[in-house]
């Protein structure tokens, strides 16, 4: 493993002197303090996702996605290495300058959705937009338009299905046009024929230049992918180069 580790660690930094990719990892880890001592939930992982490329992140419970999405979100930092994310070194930012940044540069697509219960679909779109100190009732009405709700754009999450519940979420994490689409689980939660919707929504998204990072227990979500970044113990083993892209439910 120590082998393996060192070829990615040697294929990251190649791959930064041949282009700059949208998000690079060189030798990160993250480590958490316990009871019991020292618990490493991310060792020295090293891969790149290039520009516009879709990249499925796969692996059992306790394998570390869960502290891999922290850092590629930028909701929080490695313990060491070099994490860097559309040309910033992101690990070397304060709190602050993470919060900016995360706004910037990142849309969030949650298995959970978090949706404010008490505020419409346009206005939970809208929400997005306050931490660049503006809003837009327009682009909000565009971006729920994009996935197909133009029409609910009044209704409260509880008027919703799962399925309309999922796409506001990707409206929201659209509205300010991040090059990165950071969805977890984005269909976890939903039934065969809602699934297939978002599938086709990630895929148009990804069609039009999108960098779309998915984690997912679902093969065939996965197999949406050009690339499987597969984790274990922490441990970033596989992540294969570019395959065919397939088509769920076709």
């Amino acid at each position: 493993m120590k082998m393996a580790s060192e070829a990615q660690r040697q294929h990251a930094e190649a791959m930064l002197e041949h282009e700059t990719p949208v998000i690079q990892l060189v030798g990160v880890s993250r480590e958490y303090a316990s009871k019991s001592g020292t618990v490493r939930a991310l060792a020295d992982a090293s891969f790149t996702i290039g520009s516009g490329e879709w990249v499925a992140i796969t692996g059992p419970s306790g394998s570390g996605k869960s502290t891999l999405v922290n850092l590629l979100g930028c909701l929080d930092t490695p313990t060491s290495g070099k994490l860097t994310i559309d040309g910033e070194e992101v690990h070397a930012m304060s709190s602050t300058e993470l919060d900016r940044f995360r706004a910037d540069k990142i849309g969030f697509v949650f298995q959970q959705f978090h949706l404010i219960p008490y505020l419409s679909a346009l206005e939970n779109v809208m929400l997005a937009q306050y931490f660049h100190s503006m809003t837009n009732a327009t682009d909000a009405r565009a971006a729920l338009d994009r996935v197909g709700l133009a029409d609910r754009a009044d209704h409260l999450p509880s008027e919703l299905s799962g399925g309309e519940q999922q796409r506001v979420c990707i409206a929201r994490a659209l509205i300010n046009d991040p090059p990165i689409l950071l969805a977890d689980e984005p269909t976890g939660n939903l039934d065969a024929a809602n699934q297939k919707i978002v599938a086709d929504i990630l895929r148009e998204l990804h069609a039009a230049g999108h960098t779309i990072v998915m984690v997912t227990h679902d093969p065939e979500m996965a197999a949406l992918a050009q690339r499987k970044i597969a984790l274990s113990h922490g441990k970033v083993f596989c992540h294969p180069v570019k395959t065919v892209v397939v088509n769920l439910g076709r």
